[in-house]
């Protein structure tokens, strides 16, 4: 077995524009062509973190089953929206894929089982911010939350959707935390299917005919030129496969604040952890936590 930290930005299997820029293809060239990794564990192409990669198919199979059988322990971290929260909060909605294409999918009666437990880690409210960036004048700042999450099942999207459900959307999700998508609750408590025509044709033109930004960029190096240099349909073709052909992404695009800080086996058996990546850590000149605790770990929790 392998275990990496995977980037953001960079899926695990080729896959629509991405060929040999995906973490297979990668590890073969650094391995030779015959060798061929196994992925355990799939991260989103946007989301960074803890991977599992079996040098074998026996390896790949004892993990796997682990996962499924839920035997093994999950912990994200992310950076959401406004003030989460204190204290253990279960979100318990059932998720429905409502468009593979889009990869859209949201909270619905007749969804799949999803259980997630979130612990807020720390909030950095508006006006510490400012303080922090006072040299920034005009600049608008708006209060965001570190949250823990410890996902007990793993649909598509469950840490994103749960979020955005319960009001706290991850910060720079293009998807999730889209008002142009979503309107200005971003969906929140929404549970019902009345609007979603709507929204998969606003989604589909993300990225096409509009830039898909999220409602609040946390990131003063995000300025508004970058914004506008985001990734979109430019209306010309590939002169040789006719492809319609795309702006490159700007820097912001990569990855959203979403990172798998950790795995572990339910009995101990065997940790991987990461610390937490840079946008969890305090804002410059202000104080807060810079490791996740152990009084505060949902891994130690025993949910039923």
């Amino acid at each position: 077995m392998i275990v990496i930290s995977k980037p953001a930005g960079v899926p695990v299997h080729p896959s629509g524009r991405y060929n040999y820029n995906s973490v297979t293809e990668i590890m073969r060239a650094e391995r030779g062509f015959g060798f061929n990794p196994m992925p355990c564990n799939r991260l989103d192409r946007l989301t960074s973190g803890v991977m599992f990669m079996a040098k074998n198919k026996l390896a790949a199979e004892k993990l796997t089953a682990q996962i499924a059988a839920r035997t093994v322990k999950k912990e994200y971290v992310a950076k959401v929206k406004g003030e989460f929260p204190e204290g253990e909060v279960v979100c318990e909605q059932p998720i429905l894929q409502i468009s593979p294409k889009l990869g859209l999918n949201r909270v619905r009666a007749n969804g799949k089982e999803a259980r997630t437990v979130f612990k807020r880690l720390a909030y950095y409210p508006p006006k510490v911010l400012e303080t922090a960036n006072r040299e920034e004048s005009g600049q608008i700042h708006e209060g965001y939350s570190i949250v823990r999450c410890r996902p007990l099942t793993g649909r598509t999207h469950q840490l994103r959707v749960h979020l955005q459900f319960l009001g706290h959307p991850i910060a720079n999700d293009p998807i999730y935390c889209n008002q142009r998508v979503f309107g200005f609750d971003l969906a929140k408590g929404d549970a019902s299917a009345d609007n979603d025509d709507d929204i998969m044709s606003r989604l589909s033109k993300m990225g096409k005919e509009d830039v898909a930004e999220a409602a609040a960029y946390h990131e003063e190096m995000v300025d508004d030129y970058n914004k506008r240099k985001a990734e979109k349909l430019t209306g010309e073709k590939c002169e040789i496969c006719d492809t319609a052909l795309y702006s490159d992404p700007g820097m912001h695009e990569l990855g959203i604040f979403l990172h798998a800080r950790k795995y572990a086996a339910a009995d101990g058996s065997w940790s991987y952890e990461t610390p937490l990546p840079e946008w969890a850590l305090p804002p410059k000149g202000v104080e807060g936590p810079t490791v996740a605790t152990g009084e505060s770990d949902p891994l130690a929790l025993d949910v039923e």
